[in-house]
């Protein structure tokens, strides 16, 4: 049992470090778009801020949600903080499952360029959007009577760039539409393409329908927040997908690198410590092969052409 063990721990901690060494790689050909999308997410949280300033608390508007969903209340705000917790943590460990797991369809980097692009081009759309009309808040913070409804003027520029804890927590104004829908409908959507399990991708649509629900009860948005969040995320991840390459078949054994400076794309072939020889595919074959990949494994189908 011992030597068992001490075998399989051996094969986890080499497919560890191949992972890693193959990961930093991509990471030194990408990581000015890892910079660039984590910048914005910063930007995105200081136009969050800045609306802070111009909110004045008023009557909440009259709101179909509202009526019929009854309100959490104070005491029961968190659960919907929760759900979307679970969320974030799940899909965050997800893209992190190639270093542990045989069965492997992604690359970490790779698919966090991927969502960052997506999450920058919706974060775009929603600071032009609330900062277009800035609505009375309907959460419990910034109704009429909340010392947090509306800030103070700022005595420096560095009460303005500190956006944690605060800035996130207890945001007001920055209402249409629902960045907590934004970070949920890019993660399922990103798995529902990426992922192999069916029933974790139904289960995932499903957290997602119960967590916009919990937004509108827990009044933290109005409801066209989250119906505008909804059409408005798809339609712009259907759109920036169709405009970026498509990410490397990890089943084939090849990365594709990013384009190089001359334009062409840099093709490195890794062995995968995966339980197979990971060996490159003649291109020919490629040219003449229809792939598929199961929904619920790795395994590939290849059907070669006869080409007489």
């Amino acid at each position: 049992m011992s030597f068992y063990i001490g075998r399989e721990a051996s094969k986890l901690w080499k497919r560890i470090c191949a992972e890693t060494t193959t990961e930093i790689n991509l990471l030194l050909e990408n990581w000015k778009y890892i910079l660039g999308g984590l910048i914005c997410q910063y930007i995105h949280g200081l136009a969050a801020r800045g609306v802070h300033y111009f909110h004045h608390p008023g009557p909440i508007l009259q709101d179909t949600g509202f009526f019929l969903l009854p309100e959490l209340g104070q005491d029961r705000a968190y659960v919907s903080e929760s759900v979307f917790t679970f969320v974030f943590l799940s899909f965050f460990l997800w893209t992190f499952h190639p270093f542990i797991f045989k069965s492997k369809k992604i690359y970490t980097v790779l698919i966090w360029c991927r969502v960052l692009a997506f999450l920058v081009a919706c974060q775009i759309l929603r600071i032009i959007t609330f900062y277009s009309t800035i609505l009375p808040g309907p959460n419990y913070h910034c109704r009429e009577g909340s010392r947090r409804a509306t800030l103070p003027r700022p005595d420096n520029l560095f009460e303005v760039l500190l956006i944690i804890p605060r800035g996130v927590l207890y945001g007001c104004g920055d209402l249409i539409f629902s960045s907590h829908m934004i970070f949920s409908l890019v993660f399922v959507r990103t798995y529902q393409k990426y992922g192999t399990r069916r029933f974790i991708k139904q289960c995932a649509w499903l957290v997602v329908v119960v967590q916009s629900l919990l937004i509108i009860a827990s009044r933290k948005h109005y409801t066209v927040d989250v119906v505008v969040a909804w059409y408005t995320v798809n339609l712009v991840v259907f759109f920036v997908d169709h405009k970026l390459p498509e990410l490397p078949d990890r089943s084939l054994g090849t990365v594709l690198l990013p384009v190089s400076k001359d334009g062409r794309m840099k093709e490195e072939n890794t062995k995968l410590v995966n339980g197979n020889s990971g060996e490159p595919v003649d291109r020919r074959m490629r040219s003449q092969a229809n792939g598929k990949v199961n929904e619920d494994g790795d395994n590939v189908h290849i059907e070669v052409v006869d080409g007489s």
